[in-house]
């Protein structure tokens, strides 16, 4: 059975593997349905996307994964993908932050500040079109099969953790309230003018 790695959101703040997968009952789900689930931590601070794909690639096992990744972890799973593609068979990117949008950017930007984040770190995070430290041009040709989810337009939040958790591997609107009618395979993600991810948040 193919093996899920899950990479969790959050951007230089204390949000982890933990917080994001476990604590909300995804991971315990994902278990139940006998699939092997790796969930490692992603680089604490990182200075750039680069510098998380290679702290993640030491994470993976011998054999490709199916990547799933929350919130501003799409970013890292995406380069994940286009310097390991033979590591990843197949890519979900779940509420992915838009880059490019003046309101959402600035909050991001005040918040990496207050964290201590140098201007050309936050530069580089922030940087990208359709999704944050990816082009375009580098999303449209990606070989592996792929999925988006995108962001609830109803709850613009503070919060990068998701609060609504889906039992099941593959979810459908009918078990996981957050899921679409059915995956983009092969797709580029949609731009979403919310902010951050809170599937099912009233």
């Amino acid at each position: 059975m193919t093996t899920l790695l899950l990479i969790h959101g959050g951007l230089w703040d204390d949000m982890d593997a933990e917080r994001f997968w476990h604590k909300p009952g995804i991971v315990a789900g994902l278990h139940r349905h006998g699939i092997t689930v790796l969930s490692p931590n992603r680089a604490h601070r990182a200075p750039d996307w680069a510098s998380e794909v290679e702290h993640l690639t030491a994470a993976m096992p011998n054999h490709p994964v199916t990547v799933i990744a929350g919130s501003n972890g799409c970013s890292a799973a995406v380069r994940l993908t286009l310097v390991k593609p033979e590591h990843v068979e197949r890519l979900l990117l779940a509420w992915a932050p838009t880059a490019g949008d003046p309101d959402i950017d600035a909050r991001t930007r005040r918040s990496l500040t207050e964290l201590g984040a140098p201007p050309h770190v936050i530069d580089t995070l922030l940087t990208g079109q359709t999704l944050r430290g990816v082009t375009d041009d580098e999303l449209a040709p990606s070989p592996n099969p792929s999925a988006y989810f995108p962001q609830s337009p109803r709850t613009p939040s503070t919060s990068d953790e998701p609060s609504t958790p889906c039992s099941t591997p593959y979810p459908t609107p009918s078990n996981c309230p957050a899921a679409p009618n059915h995956p983009i395979p092969t797709s580029r993600p949609t731009p979403s003018r919310s902010s951050t991810p809170r599937p099912g948040s009233p």
